[in-house]
């Protein structure tokens, strides 16, 4: 009673007040604030998950993380700078690409304009070792294709499937058409891996999860990694906060807190 702590629920967490058993509960470390934690397990999980346990991730290797500003994406960027000599390659839209190099993206690639691609084989006409992909359809193709021998591609989701504000139903059609399948000969002929992640049904493996967030509180620790805050809002403004994200705008996590901070109490108290 009276910890502070860090949860894991598939849903239901738009509230003032949730109940999770205490196997999905963690200590916050010493020093983290609310918002850090509320950012930290879902995306650095999965990200740990894959460029480690899935990627095998080593010294000297290269990385395309796709949507590399965004939550997973930064997390996956802090991840890699813990190896050494790794290579990164990221999309994001153009505005978002000076903030990636701060963070240590050698190669920010505007999915907008160009054929990431083609972007990817100037600069290593070999491909790349891992590809992380969360977005599904034809893109699983093109990262597959972008392959070193040896190399492996995790996917863990299919943002494809969402365009704009609203479902497109046609989009959706397309995407599931376009989706990327591949048959174990066809795997043994490339010499390539193929591996699917999905954090919200991994809920019996209390040990396996137990174990990566333990490793991630001792990475926060040390300040090898910072969960990233694009912005805060209360919950009466959900409805900004999820423009926010369908508009692009976020470098980071948006964050819903049930209200909004007293600045104007503070203000007066001062």
């Amino acid at each position: 009673v009276g910890d502070k702590v860090m949860v894991l629920a598939r849903s239901g967490l738009w509230q003032e007040v949730v109940n999770v058993p205490a196997s999905q509960t963690f200590l916050m470390p010493e020093g983290m604030s609310f918002e850090e934690a509320a950012a930290l397990l879902v995306n650095y999980i999965t990200a740990y998950m894959i460029l480690f346990d899935f990627g095998n991730l080593r010294p000297n290797q290269s990385v395309l993380i796709h949507m590399a500003a965004g939550g997973v994406g930064t997390a996956a960027i802090q991840l890699c700078k813990t190896v050494e000599n790794v290579t990164i390659f990221g999309t994001a839209s153009a505005s978002k690409h000076d903030s990636l190099k701060e963070s240590g993206v050698a190669h920010p690639i505007d999915y907008r304009t160009m054929d990431y691609a083609e972007e990817v084989r100037k600069i290593s006409p070999k491909g790349v070792d891992i590809v992380l992909d969360p977005l599904g359809g034809s893109d699983t193709s093109k990262a597959f294709n972008l392959l070193k021998p040896m190399g492996k591609l995790i996917t863990y989701g299919v943002a494809n499937l969402l365009t704009g504000q609203k479902k497109n139903l046609m989009a959706m059609a397309k995407t599931w058409w376009n989706q990327f399948s591949i048959n174990a000969l066809q795997l043994l002929h490339h010499n390539k891996a193929v591996c699917g992640y999905h954090l919200g049904y991994m809920d019996e493996e209390f040990e396996l999860v137990g174990g990566v967030v333990a490793k991630l509180v001792n990475l926060y620790r040390q300040g090898k990694i910072k969960p990233k805050i694009d912005s805060v809002w209360p919950f009466d403004q959900v409805a900004d906060a999820m423009r926010q994200m369908q508009e692009k705008k976020n470098v980071g996590k948006v964050i819903l807190v049930p209200e909004a901070p007293k600045e104007e109490s503070k203000k007066e108290e001062n």
